[in-house]
C-alpha cells in the first residue's frame, strides 16, 4: 500500500523542475507510505513519478518504486496489492521471465510485458491503482481496480496532466488555482459523497473503477488541443476503457442463477477461504477489524481457521449502548479464540477527531462513520501494519436495512391513492415532537426491524414522509439515500446531474428491484463512500486494509445468487449466515444490524453546537456564496431546538464548510 503522484508536462525537459514538483507532491502523501520515497523523471517526455511506500511485501530495496520493467520498456508507479502474484510469478517464470525480488510490482510489469495491459489486468486479483509509462509508444496509462478499493484522481492543469492518490498533492503544483465544481457539490449534498467520475474540483476526476485510460501520443506531443478535454471522461479518444463491468456481471448472473443451496453454501465457503488465505500473505504483522457483525465475523473466522496462532482482532466500544457493538465483538472473539483488543472511547476522544476530518478526507465526505473508522484504525496500527475487514458484504448479500423495508413500504403505500399518500406525507411532517413516540411505534412495525434507535426516530419519521410522496420505486430509493432531497434548492447555481438513473440495468420486475438497488449501491455507494472512508481512515495512520469479500470472484458469485439466498424470512445475508453458523453460535449473530455509527444528532445540539454555529453563520454563508443561507439556517434552528432531526443534511453542509475553511484558498 502506497501513495502515488505524478505529472506529464509535454515539452518540458527541465529535469530538476519536474523532480522538485514530484517530490513536493509526494511529500504530502507521506502518511500513505512512510517507509520510503522514490522519484523517477523521464525528461524528454516531461514525465515525473513520485512514490511513497508502505512496505508490506518484499521489504528490501528490490521492491522500491517507481520501478522499471526488465526490458526497460515500462515504468510503473503503483499503489495496492495483487494477491495472486505468486501464481502469476510461477507462470511467468515458465515463459522465460526472471525476477530480482519478491514484490508483486515486478509481477505486474512482467505481466504487461507478456500479455499487454488489458489482458494482464483481467488476470490480477487484488486492489490497485497505478500509472504505467510506455517508453516505446510514449503513452501514459492510468488504471484502477475492479471495485474501486484504491483511489486515483486525474485531471488537467493547463497543459499538464496530473494524477494523485489524494487531492492534497495537487496543492504543490505551481500556479494551480482550484475552483469548486458545483455539479459535484450538488451531488454531494444529495448523497453525502461525490460519485465517480466527479471530484470536488473543476477539471479533476476520479478514474472509474474497473477501467483504464490512455493518453494518446498525439495528445502528449501537443498536436491535440487541450481545451477540447474539458470533460475528459466523455471524450471518445481518451474515454476510460472497461476491462471489467459490474453491469455485465449482474446481467450474466441473472442469466446463470445458482439453484442448489448446498452447492451454493459450499462454493461460497471455498471462495471466501481462498480469498482470506491469499490476503493474509504479508511480511509484516496483520490482524482484523472485528465489529461483532456478520461480515467482520466471517472474515475473522476464516482467518483464525487458516492461521496457526491467535489472530489479532480490534474493536472500539462506546458508553452509549445504542451505538455499542463491543460486547458482541468480545463474545465472538472469545469463541474464535483471537488475540482481542477492545478500547472504549469517551465522547471527548471521538470529538477530538472532528477538526482533523478535512485533512484526512481532502474531499468533502459526510459519512459520520468515518470517525469510528479512523479511531479503530489508529488502535490497530499500534500492533499491526495490515488489517482485514468485512466491507462489501452489505452490498453483495443485501445487508442494509433499507433492502428489507423498501418493498414492503412500497406495496403498503400503493394501497392508497396518490393524493392521500401525499396528504399523509405532509401531515407526518407536521407532527409535534411530543407525539413522535406514536410514529416511532408505527415505524417499528413497518421497518421489519426488532429495534429502532430512539435517537433515529425523528429521522425515520422524515424519511417515511418523503418516501410516501414518491411515485416510483427508484424515486423512493433515491429518497432513502438522500441527505438533501432537493439539493439544487440549497446549492447556489447548483445543477444536479441525473446520475443514478443513467446506470440502470433494467431489472424490470418489481420483485427484482432489490437487485437494482444492490447494483446501484455497488456501483456508487460502495466505492465512493464506503471504500473511500476505509482507505482514507486507515491510510491516515499508515495502515493497510484488505477486503476479502470484494475479491471479484466472490462478487461474480454473489450476482449469480437468487434473491432468496440473500434475503429470507425477513433476514438479510442468508447465505453468508449459513457459512458462518459453522463457526459461531447463531444466537450471537441473529440480531438487528447496528452499523458503525456515532450520535451526531445529539452532538450538534451539544458539544459541536458552537463549532456548527460558527461554520453556519448567516454572514459567512452569504459571503462565501455556496449555499442558500435562509434554508440552511432554518434547518439548523429546527435541529437545535429539537423540532426536527436534520443531522444528515447539516453534517453534509458542515463537512463541506470545515473542508473549505481548512483549504482556505478555494473559490
Amino acid at each position: 500500500m502506497c501513495g502515488i503522484a505524478g505529472i506529464l508536462w509535454p515539452g518540458n525537459s527541465d529535469e530538476m523542475q519536474l523532480k522538485n514538483i514530484a517530490a513536493r507532491m509526494i511529500s504530502t502523501l507521506h502518511h500513505r507510505g512512510p517507509d520510503a520515497q522514490g522519484i523517477k523523471v523521464i525528461p524528454h517526455s516531461g514525465l515525473a513519478f513520485g512514490h511513497c511506500r508502505l512496505s508490506i511485501q518484499d521489504l528490501s530495496p528490490m521492491g522500491a518504486q517507481p520501478m522499471e520493467s526488465a526490458t526497460g520498456r515500462y515504468v510503473i508507479n503503483y499503489n495496492g496489492e495483487v494477491y495472486n502474484f505468486q501464481t502469476l510469478r510461477k507462470e511467468l517464470i515458465k515463459k522465460g521471465h526472471f525476477f530480482k525480488g519478491r514484490s508483486d510490482t515486478e509481477i505486474i510489469l512482467a505481466s504487461v510485458e507478456e500479455w499487454g495491459l488489458e489482458k494482464a489486468l483481467t488476470r490480477f486479483v487484488g486492489m490497485f491503482a497505478f500509472a504505467l509509462w510506455d517508453n516505446l509508444e510514449q503513452k501514459l496509462y492510468l488504471t484502477r481496480d475492479r471495485l474501486g478499493e484504491k483511489p486515483l484522481y486525474y485531471g488537467f492543469l493547463g497543459k499538464i496532466i496530473v494524477f494523485v492518490s489524494e487531492l492534497k498533492a495537487l496543492h504543490e503544483i505551481p500556479g494551480w488555482a482550484p475552483s469548486i465544481n458545483r455539479q459535484a457539490l450538488t451531488l454531494f449534498m444529495r448523497y453525502g459523497y461525490i460519485p465517480s467520475p466527479y471530484s470536488i474540483y473543476d477539471g479533476i476526476y476520479k478514474l472509474i473503477p474497473g477501467t483504464y485510460i490512455t493518453f494518446p501520443e498525439n495528445f502528449l506531443t501537443g498536436t491535440s488541443s487541450f481545451s477540447q478535454f474539458a470533460e475528459p471522461q466523455f471524450k471518445t479518444n481518451i474515454q476510460p476503457v472497461r476491462y471489467w463491468s459490474l453491469a455485465e456481471v449482474a446481467i450474466a448472473g441473472r442469466n446463470n442463477r445458482v439453484t442448489d443451496e448446498r452447492d451454493a453454501i459450499q462454493e461460497f465457503d471455498n471462495l471466501l477461504h481462498d480469498s482470506v488465505k491469499s490476503q493474509m500473505i504479508a511480511d509484516v504483522p496483520f490482524g482484523a477489524f472485528l465489529s461483532g457483525g456478520i461480515d467482520s465475523s466471517a472474515v475473522t473466522a476464516f482467518m483464525q481457521k487458516i492461521h496457526d496462532s491467535p489472530v489479532k482482532t480490534f474493536t472500539i466500544g462506546f458508553d452509549n449502548k445504542e451505538f455499542n457493538e463491543a460486547p458482541y465483538a468480545r463474545a465472538i472473539a472469545e469463541i474464535l479464540e483471537t488475540d482481542h483488543t477492545e478500547v472504549y472511547l469517551t465522547p471527548k476522544d471521538t470529538l477530538a477527531i472532528v477538526p482533523r476530518l478535512p485533512t484526512i478526507y481532502d474531499e468533502p465526505h459526510a459519512d459520520s462513520s468515518q470517525i469510528p473508522a479512523f479511531l479503530v484504525s489508529s488502535i490497530a496500527r499500534r500492533n499491526v501494519t495490515v488489517c482485514l475487514s468485512g466491507d462489501g458484504g452489505d452490498e453483495l448479500f443485501a445487508g442494509y436495512n433499507r433492502y428489507l423495508r423498501i418493498e414492503k413500504i412500497w406495496m403498503m403505500s400503493r394501497l392508497l391513492p396518490t393524493s392521500m399518500r401525499k396528504t399523509i406525507s405532509k401531515l407526518i411532517l407536521h407532527i409535534a415532537p411530543s407525539n413522535w413516540d406514536l410514529v416511532y411505534r408505527t415505524i417499528h412495525r413497518l421497518s421489519l426491524r426488532k429495534t429502532v434507535r430512539q435517537t433515529d426516530v425523528s429521522l425515520k419519521i422524515q424519511k417515511l414522509a418523503g418516501i410516501l410522496s414518491m411515485d416510483s420505486l427508484p424515486d423512493m430509493y433515491k429518497e432513502l439515500l438522500s441527505y438533501w432531497n432537493a439539493p439544487e434548492s440549497v446549492v447556489l447555481q447548483g445543477n444536479e446531474p441525473d446520475y443514478i438513473y443513467k446506470y440502470d440495468i433494467n431489472f424490470s420486475k418489481k420483485q427484482e428491484f432489490i437487485n437494482q438497488a444492490l447494483y446501484w449501491d455497488s456501483l456508487f455507494y460502495l466505492p465512493d463512500d464506503n471504500l473511500c472512508k476505509v482507505d482514507r481512515a486507515s491510510m491516515a495512520v499508515s495502515l493497510e486494509t484488505r477486503l476479502p469479500l470484494l475479491d471479484h470472484r466472490i462478487v461474480e458469485f454473489a450476482w449469480r445468487l437468487p434473491l432468496n439466498m440473500k434475503i429470507r424470512n425477513k433476514e438479510s445475508k442468508w447465505l453468508l449466515r449459513q457459512v458462518l453458523y459453522k463457526y459461531i453460535d447463531r444466537k450471537l449473530l441473529d440480531r438487528p444490524k447496528m452499523g458503525f455509527s456515532i450520535p451526531i444528532a445529539e452532538w450538534l445540539r451539544g458539544p459541536l453546537r458552537d463549532w456548527g454555529e460558527d461554520l453556519l453563520a448567516e454572514k459567512k454563508l452569504k459571503n462565501e456564496g455556496f449555499f442558500n443561507p435562509s434554508i440552511v439556517r432554518q434547518k439548523w434552528d429546527e435541529h437545535i431546538k429539537g423540532k426536527r432531526n436534520w443531522h444528515l443534511a447539516l453534517w453534509a453542509i458542515l463537512t463541506f464548510q470545515a473542508w473549505r475553511q481548512q483549504q482556505k484558498t478555494f473559490r
